[in-house]
């Protein structure tokens, strides 16, 4: 199937001249990386306080930058997955430190290891040891210990919802929220949007490559839940959660499933759909209507959970 360019929302297409859908494979990633490194960043919208520490592990270290606007006791936290596909991108987030102005919280945006030198479980791994060094150090680092989220973008959406199914599982941290915008959640993409092999910036090859790489061959169903949540039998006892997703993205039928799974297990669950909306579109158009209707709607979730 095809999808019809004459459904995305106008603002938005001048964007895909400068950033056709990307071709990802074990061959290029490297190459990849650096041209996505080298691309000019949008110039920051806000100011933010940042710091770089390490969680120190047994047999590893765990970057992480921290976000604040303000140094002001008792704040609320948002741990902050980034996405990239699981194969790159940065705990340096751009939208880590628009979340930390807009709800004035601390943000942890966590520079966990990436496929394919680091498959799965290393990357959710380590996002679950830095959410276990939030939750044991909220004292010394000026948090409340009831207010502490999980979100992310993209892949680090999907791996945002594998992590709270992992502490779910495991030490059950009292998760205050969920943020997953437009999550990868599925790696057999068996949805009718997910039959659609021309989608723009993410499409379905480039997905079952990243895919691929992030579950080391890994085929089909025999996924973990933790690594793709729609596999997930039971959705039972994960935070209240906030889905966006657009309408001419990939991951569409995934995500708009699993905010029925949520609901359906009694989670409660806010799911927002943006018409012409394609995948990440409101990184590369800010200035769209439908990408600031994007960015004010889970802004104002986010900072009605904390709060």
């Amino acid at each position: 199937m095809e999808l019809d360019y004459s459904k995305i929302d106008n603002e938005l297409l001048p964007a895909l001249d400068d950033f056709p859908a990307l071709e990802i494979d074990r061959g290029n990633i490297k190459k990849i990386r650096a041209l996505l490194l080298a691309r000019a960043p949008l110039p920051s919208a806000v100011t933010v306080k940042e710091e770089e520490l390490k969680i120190v592990k047994a047999d590893r270290e765990i970057p992480i930058v921290i976000y604040r606007k303000s140094s002001s006791p008792g704040q609320s936290a948002v741990l902050w997955i980034h996405g990239g596909g699981y194969i790159f991108g940065s705990a340096y987030d751009e939208r880590a430190k628009v979340i930390a102005d807009f709800c004035d919280c601390t943000v942890v945006s966590v520079e966990y290891r990436l496929a394919p030198e680091h498959p799965f479980p290393a990357g959710p791994e380590d996002c679950l040891a830095a959410l276990e060094w939030l939750f044991d150090n909220t004292d010394s680092i000026g948090i409340q210990g009831d207010k502490i989220a999980i979100g992310g973008a993209s892949a680090g959406a999907g791996m945002a919802a594998g992590v709270s199914l992992m502490n779910r599982d495991r030490r059950n941290i009292p998760l205050c929220f969920q943020l997953l915008l437009y999550p990868m959640l599925d790696n057999l993409h068996d949805t009718p949007s997910g039959d659609i092999h021309n989608h723009p910036v993410w499409k379905r090859s480039t997905s079952f490559n990243a895919w691929e790489m992030y579950l080391n061959g890994e085929p089909g169903e025999a996924a973990s839940e933790y690594a793709a949540p729609s596999r997930a039998e039971s959705l039972k006892g994960l935070p209240p959660t906030y889905i966006s997703v657009g309408s001419e993205d990939l991951f569409r039928d995934e995500d708009i499933g699993f905010g029925q799974k949520l609901i359906k297990d009694g989670v409660p669950c806010e799911m927002a759909i943006f018409p012409g909306m394609y995948h990440a579109g409101e990184s590369f158009a800010p200035a769209a209507k439908v990408s600031q209707r994007l960015n004010q709607s889970f802004l104002t979730a986010l900072k009605d959970a904390l709060t």
